[in-house]
């Protein structure tokens, strides 16, 4: 087993320690009320990651594909750093962090941490990452598939989570509100926007 196979499966370990926190925090948001959307995309996401660890080693493996130290190293210090940002976020979020979308009435927008300066801080680590894991050994196919339909899947990942947290904003405050008045208002849970 080389050192390349040994970074993908502690990405993977990574993966199910996020799923381990997820399953404790939903328990978390729902005693608290909270109403989750997007249930149609989520095992979208599930598949999708997977398929870009398994694609990761699969085509280096299969097609040979060579490691580049000019290339490489630089793309390990993105891989490293998107994990920082993404358990920033996690630790930022505390219990309201989840990779599913929930509804919990009456939070406070998040407005520490990264989410001081990005308002989905957590996809730009799954972004980064999607292109460094791959490339970081040559495996282009797998970095440009993931890519294109994690630009696809994020699309409507976002506009539900937007969904969910305007939904809550009018049920705190009536569909007249207008968030630019800085009225305090509720707030959804998710890797996002917990500033959910």
């Amino acid at each position: 087993m080389n050192w390349y196979t040994l970074l993908v499966l502690a990405v993977g370990a990574e993966r199910v320690a996020e799923l381990v926190v997820a399953r404790r925090n939903a328990r978390w948001s729902r005693a608290r009320g909270a109403v989750e959307s997007g249930r149609g995309h989520y095992p979208v996401m599930v598949v999708l990651h997977t398929g870009l660890l398994a694609g990761s080693l699969l085509e280096v493996w299969a097609l040979g594909r060579p490691f580049h130290p000019w290339l490489g190293w630089p793309l390990l210090a993105v891989v490293v750093a998107a994990q920082g940002l993404r358990w920033w976020c996690v630790r930022t979020l505390g219990p309201r962090w989840n990779t599913r979308v929930f509804v919990v009435p009456g939070l406070p927008l998040v407005s520490g941490g990264p989410y001081r300066w990005l308002r989905h801080p957590n996809y730009v680590a799954v972004v980064a990452e999607g292109l460094a894991l791959p490339l970081l050994h040559g495996a282009w196919l797998t970095a440009a598939l993931f890519t294109l339909v994690n630009a696809a899947l994020l699309t409507v990942r976002i506009r539900c989570e937007e969904a969910a947290l305007e939904s809550a904003l009018e049920s705190a405050h009536g569909p007249a509100y207008d968030p630019a008045l800085g009225v305090p208002p509720a707030a959804a849970t998710g890797p996002a926007r917990a500033r959910r």
